[in-house]
């Protein structure tokens, strides 16, 4: 009747964790997340035989907030989920009722009730039932025998469960990315019609080769979502741009903002304009210095701290006000629990909650910003600059540099280390990777794992810097876009043929999507840290291992050897 979670690379023992998360999350958390993805199974399964836009549109602008809200470490509110539970089963309902309705009428495009329940799809009463709101959401105890019902151990089948929980987490990742593009106004429906197609498929009995199928197509999927997001933030912000960035302090009062929501960065600078409050960004908001549109802003000062797991520390010595934008918050500690705020999918007991937008309107941020004037500024934990904005257009000018180095011999590889940073000590392989490999090498990174080294003097070839840092974990779209772009540069048919090695740092369900994007785009040998995922079967990875070359990191020498030693650089036009 315990929990049950192994959604995260932290999961107790490498298995799941049964009594509390390590990244913190409680029991009645982890049961009322399983009964909200559990109540979108249900609205999908009506959206899917509806086969109606409007009712796709409406069952995946829902499914892309909730999916999002049960990425590890976005939201702890218990009261939170209770309401998208209670929101969840009234647009169910909804749907139901349609359903229903063309069943009376005869519609031929509609199952039976009989022919769905004797093709082993769950019926359409299944619990929780839509009135059941009331009597099961404020009881512990019913919602821990309810979540027992639709949780992860279900599915009792090994590699069944592992291929629908790989594809659940796949759509979080997407579910992430096409929230940040819906904030800045840009949307696809065909991205909503493949979260409904693929979490009501989670209820069908499919097949092993069909579910494998399906984690493929969910790759293609990711690699449409991460393209309309970089499209949504660099037609709303420009392009990335090759930035300094200061990492010290200033004298004025500040607010830090976290996460990775630019549209709650630009409404924050807007009404700090004047008021003598400075903004900083931390961690996954470093690239936000990159984009043109906020180097308009002078208050904008600079980076302060470094990856997530270290907030509990840093967020009590910044003095001012937090405000987390999305994922990646931790346990809130009582040294700063009266400074930190939440927005968007992002919650926790006790902290003050911005709420979203109304009438056309920026967030209201005035509370935050009264509280920073009363507050000292930051206290200085570091010095110095760091240097980013290598995303695929500024990589794309610097090409004949790059073609020229390569010529030459002054570059003979790329590594392509980015993805995600964690509390193991066993992430200290990604720093002695970056330290051990030769300085012919450039390191291409995206996400948080970038804390493990962009501090490191690593220097430069050929006046480039050799850690070319691309932005946020959802800008991993352009590592892959620039690998298929020197495929191009050096004519080779298979991007596999280039000196590229991925040695990717995962934690979370974004980097699930993104290893899937990968896979779909055909990049293989691709190692992964610093262990495989638990929700993978002996099974399934054997299927990974055999059909895309996936393998677990060793030690950082014995890698680096293997990258050495392996493909050399080609020059233009050879292949």
């Amino acid at each position: 009747m315990s929990m049950f979670c192994f959604q995260c690379q932290e999961a107790a023992r490498n298995e799941g964790c049964t009594i509390q998360g390590v990244c913190g999350k409680q029991e009645s958390t982890a049961g009322l997340q399983d009964l909200l993805i559990h109540t979108m199974k249900g609205i999908t399964w009506y959206a899917a035989r509806l086969q109606d836009p409007r009712s796709t549109e409406e069952a995946g602008r829902f499914i892309v907030k909730g999916l999002f809200a049960t990425i590890t470490n976005a939201n702890f509110d218990d009261e939170r989920f209770l309401k998208w539970i209670e929101e969840g089963l009234e647009l169910r309902s909804v749907l139901a009722t349609k359903y229903k309705e063309l069943i009376r009428a005869g519609t031929s495009l509609m199952r039976s009730e009989n022919e769905s329940q004797n093709a082993g799809i769950v019926p359409i009463d299944y619990e929780p039932k839509p009135d059941a709101a009331v009597w099961f959401a404020r009881d512990p105890e019913i919602i821990r025998m309810k979540a027992a019902r639709v949780g992860v151990r279900t599915t009792t089948d090994p590699d069944l469960r592992s291929l629908r929980e790989f594809l659940i987490y796949g759509l979080k990742g997407i579910a992430a990315y096409t929230h940040h593009a819906e904030v800045l106004g840009f949307t696809d429906p065909a991205i909503w019609g493949f979260l409904v197609e693929a979490l009501n498929a989670t209820l069908e009995q499919k097949s092993l080769d069909q579910m494998q199928a399906l984690l493929l197509k969910a790759g293609e999927v990711s690699v449409t979502a991460m393209a309309l997001l970089d499209k949504a933030n660099t037609t709303t912000y420009g392009h990335p741009e090759i930035s300094e960035v200061d990492i010290g302090v200033r004298k004025n009062p500040g607010i830090l903002i976290s996460g990775h929501d630019l549209k709650d960065l630009e409404d924050l600078l807007r009404q700090t304009e004047g008021t003598g409050v400075d903004v900083y960004t931390h961690s996954e908001m470093l690239p936000a210095h990159y984009y043109p549109a906020f180097k308009k802003y002078p208050h904008f000062a600079g980076n302060y701290g470094n990856a997530w797991w270290k907030q509990d520390k840093e967020f009590a010595l910044f003095n001012g006000p937090i405000i987390m934008t999305t994922n990646c918050l931790v346990p809130v500690r009582d040294a700063y629990k009266d400074r930190i705020f939440t927005t968007g999918v992002t919650g926790y007991p006790g902290v003050k909650h911005i709420p979203e937008r109304a009438d056309g309107r920026g967030k209201d941020f005035s509370g935050v910003i009264a509280l920073a004037k009363k507050c000292p500024p930051p206290t200085e934990i570091e010095s110095g600059k760091l240097v980013g904005g290598f995303a695929h257009e500024q990589l794309r000018k610097l090409a004949p540099t790059i073609k020229d180095a390569v010529e030459r011999g002054a570059i003979k590889r790329f590594v392509v280390m980015g993805g995600c940073d964690g509390r193991q000590p066993a992430r200290s392989y990604f720093t002695e990777v970056a330290k051990e490999l030769p300085k012919d090498s450039v390191i291409l990174t995206a996400g948080c794992a970038k804390y493990r080294y962009n501090k490191l003097d690593l220097g430069t070839v050929e006046g480039i810097p050799r850690v070319l840092d691309a932005g946020q974990c959802n800008d991993s779209y352009s590592l892959a876009l620039t690998a298929l772009r020197l495929k191009d540069l050096f004519g080779v048919k298979d991007v596999n043929d280039l000196p590229i090695h991925f040695d990717i740092a995962w934690y979370e369900q974004k980097a699930v999507a993104v290893l899937l994007a990968l896979l779909y785009l055909g990049f293989r040998d691709i190692r992964l840290g610093p262990t495989l995922p638990a929700f993978v079967s002996p099974n399934v990875a054997k299927f990974l291992v055999e059909r895309f070359g996936i393998k677990p990191i060793s030690d950082p020498r014995t890698d680096v050897g293997s990258m050495v030693a392996g493909k050399e650089i080609l020059q233009a036009g050879t292949r």
